[in-house]
C-alpha cells in the first residue's frame, strides 16, 4: 500500500514537472532556443497571478484565465525584441541572452515583491481528496496531472492538425524556404514564444497551489524542466510528459526510502536514462 501511494504520489508530481517543461519543449522544438530564463518566466507567471488575485479578489483559478494574455504578449514582445535578434548558426548570443534575462527577472521580482514566499491560496479546495481504489489522492495535485495531460495534447493537435501547426513545423524545418510561401519566421517564433509563456502561466498556477515560491526557485524549476525534456527526447510533447513522470516518480521514491534523497533520486533517474538512452526515451526522427 506504502509503495502504491508512493507510485501515485510520484506520478501526480510529474504532471507538475511536465507543465514546467511542455512550453520549454515548445520553443525548442521549433527554433532550437534554449531558454535559460524558462523557470524565471514560470515565476513570473506565479507573481502575475498573485497580482491578479490581489487586485481584482478572484480565486487563483479565475485570475490566471486574465494572467494568460498578459503572458502571451510578454512572450510576443520578448521575442520580437530580444530572442529574434540572437537567433542565428551560432548558439551562443541566445545562451547568453536568456541567462541575463534569467538574472534581471530575479532582480526585478526581487525588488518589487522581496524575498518573502508566496503562495497562491485556493482555498477549501486545497483540502480535497478523492478517492481512488486503495489511495486517496488530492484534488489539485490530480488537477495538475489533468492540466498537463490536456496541455500537452492540446499542442500535439496544434502542432499536427492546424494551418498554424504547419507553419511551426515547416519554418522549424527551413526557415529560410518558407519565406517564399509567404510564412514570416520572426512572426511564427513570436507566437510559439507567447504560446509557451501561457503554458508557463498555467505552471505557475498549479506551482503556487502546491508549494510556496519566491522570486529565487526559477533556476531549480528550470532544471526539472531541461531534465524532462532531455529524457523525453528532443522536441517530443508526448515524451515531455514521460519525463516529468519519470522524474516524479524517481523523487517520490527517494523520499519514501529516505527524506533527503528525494531530489538526488531525481537526477539519478537522469542518468540513468541518458546511460540506456542518449537521445531519451521518444526522439524525433532525424531527416
Amino acid at each position: 500500500m506504502i509503495w502504491l501511494d508512493t507510485l501515485a504520489q510520484g506520478i501526480l508530481l510529474g504532471g507538475l514537472y511536465a507543465l514546467f517543461a511542455a512550453g520549454l519543449s515548445l520553443v525548442f522544438g521549433i527554433m532550437r532556443l534554449v531558454n535559460l530564463a524558462h523557470g524565471d518566466l514560470i515565476v513570473l507567471g506565479a507573481y502575475v497571478i498573485l497580482v491578479m488575485v490581489s487586485v481584482t479578489g478572484l480565486n487563483p483559478f479565475l485570475a490566471a484565465t486574465l494572467a494568460l494574455p498578459v503572458m502571451f504578449g510578454f512572450g510576443m514582445l520578448l521575442q520580437t525584441h530580444l530572442f529574434n535578434r540572437v537567433l542565428g548558426e551560432d548558439i551562443l548570443p541566445p545562451l547568453l541572452v536568456t541567462f541575463g534575462l534569467s538574472v534581471v527577472l530575479q532582480n526585478v521580482l526581487l525588488e518589487t515583491f522581496s524575498a518573502d514566499s508566496q503562495k497562491l491560496s485556493m482555498g477549501p479546495v486545497e483540502a480535497v481528496g478523492v478517492p481512488l481504489g486503495p489511495v486517496t489522492l488530492g484534488l489539485v495535485p490530480l488537477a495538475t496531472l489533468g492540466c498537463a495531460v490536456a496541455v500537452i495534447a492540446a499542442l500535439n493537435l496544434l502542432f499536427y492538425r492546424t494551418k498554424l501547426g504547419r507553419a511551426f513545423r515547416a519554418t522549424s524545418d527551413d526557415a529560410t524556404t518558407v519565406q517564399l510561401m509567404g510564412i514570416y519566421p520572426a512572426r511564427i517564433f513570436s507566437v510559439a514564444t507567447g504560446i509557451a509563456l501561457m503554458v508557463a502561466t498555467l505552471a505557475a498556477l498549479y506551482l503556487g497551489a502546491r508549494a510556496n515560491f519566491d522570486p529565487t526557485i526559477g533556476p531549480a524549476r528550470l532544471l526539472y524542466a531541461f531534465e524532462a525534456v532531455i529524457i523525453g527526447g528532443l522536441g517530443s510533447l508526448w515524451g515531455t510528459l514521460a519525463g516529468g513522470l519519470v522524474i516524479g516518480v524517481a523523487q517520490a521514491t527517494g523520499a519514501a526510502i529516505r527524506p533527503e534523497w528525494q531530489i538526488l533520486a531525481g537526477h539519478a533517474a537522469f542518468v540513468a536514462v541518458l546511460l540506456f538512452r542518449p537521445r531519451g526515451l521518444f526522439p524525433r526522427a532525424n531527416d
